[in-house]
């Protein structure tokens, strides 16, 4: 196991601004923390199992600290929780232990292009057209797909499941919310399966500093998705889910 009195501050600096910034997003918008730090993790040479865990068990911590904020701060609508939450478990646990097995990269390209498409709807939602909300009629799976995605691509439940509720016409404070109160169960079951796998090993100087930034930030994203306009929030949604999602389809695809 790491051991963490051989960390010093330095090291880990870096990865506490990184945390921070992508928690303050994720937060504020439901969706970038696990693919930016992710990203991160595997850039410097982590492999894609040993980063997913890591980040996932950061996640652990942030999304608890976050759902606690969106509930004080009401933006939690708990009917709509409960339809994600347990598909999502189950998706999070198949995700996790298929990565664990094989490798999931095949679907990766294919599954970024149609969420960079659904960045630029929302872009474009959001600047055109006001926002007027309806009941969303489809729900359980995207918990089911969400929960997968996120575990065996090391991010993908905020990108997946507050996108497609929004493109159906719910609340984007009342999404983003609940989706981020949610991920907690699914990340902590994802974390669960990943440490029974591969132990501890992922845990290193990298998620420590992920960790410490993303705690700091995470009550403050919860009060920006509050006072943000549906309107704005829809706008920032898009572009942030485009920019990730290409940028992600980019490297799939090995252009750089």
């Amino acid at each position: 196991m790491f051991d963490f009195s051989q960390i010093g501050f330095a090291e880990i600096a870096p990865f506490i601004a990184v945390g921070f910034a992508a928690q303050m997003v994720d937060g504020a918008l439901g969706m970038a923390f696990g693919v930016i730090s992710t990203t991160l993790l595997i850039s410097i040479g982590i492999p894609p199992a040993a980063a997913s865990a890591s980040v996932h068990v950061v996640e652990s911590f942030t999304t608890g600290v976050s759902g606690i904020s969106h509930s004080l701060h009401r933006n939690v609508d708990w009917k709509l929780f409960l339809r994600i939450v347990i598909p999502g478990v189950v998706g999070g646990m198949l995700g996790a232990y298929v990565l664990t097995q094989i490798s999931a990269q095949t679907a990766r390209p294919f599954v970024l292009a149609y969420l960079a498409a659904i960045g630029l709807w929302l872009l474009w939602r959001g600047l055109m057209h006001r926002h007027r909300e309806k009941e969303p009629k489809v729900v359980e799976p995207l918990g089911l797909i969400g929960g997968f995605l996120d575990a065996a691509g090391g991010g993908g439940w905020g990108p997946v499941v507050t996108s497609n509720l929004l493109v159906q016409g719910a609340s984007p404070r009342r999404v983003i919310g609940t989706v981020n109160t949610a991920e907690f169960f699914v990340t902590v079951t994802i974390s669960a399966t990943f440490i029974t796998a591969l132990g501890w090993e992922a845990f290193t100087r990298a998620t420590v500093g992920l960790l410490i930034g993303g705690v700091i930030a995470a009550p403050l994203g919860a009060m920006m998705a509050k006072r943000a306009k549906p309107d704005l929030l829809l706008t920032m949604v898009g572009v942030v889910l485009t920019l990730t999602s290409l940028y992600g389809l980019a490297r799939a695809l090995h252009w750089f």
